[in-house]
């Protein structure tokens, strides 16, 4: 979790201490804020967070789609699986 008051520096201050940055990235796993002229520009992170991340949005896309689905077939804007099929299979036949 970004801490905001320690994980917000300046580009400047980040190209001179770039390894002790890269080191402190690694082992707290904090996102880190860069700014230009006192203005949020950059946020950098270690690969194995940004990979986290990466997952947990898929994971929260999948159950979002999943609940749209739901919510769709509780508004009897669905198929049932078996019509589905049916409707499928009827056409691979017809080809």
């Amino acid at each position: 979790m970004l801490d905001l008051t320690k994980d917000i520096r300046s580009l400047t201050e980040f190209k001179r201490n770039t390894s002790e940055f890269v080191e402190n990235l690694k082992q707290t796993k904090h996102p880190l804020v860069l700014t230009v002229n006192g203005k949020a520009e950059l946020v950098i992170q270690d690969a194995q967070s940004y990979q986290e991340l990466l997952e947990a949005a898929e994971l929260l896309e999948t159950i979002k789609g999943i609940k749209r689905g739901i919510d769709q077939m509780n508004q009897g804007q669905g198929k049932k699986a078996e019509d589905f099929f049916a409707e499928m299979f009827e056409k691979l036949d017809k080809v």
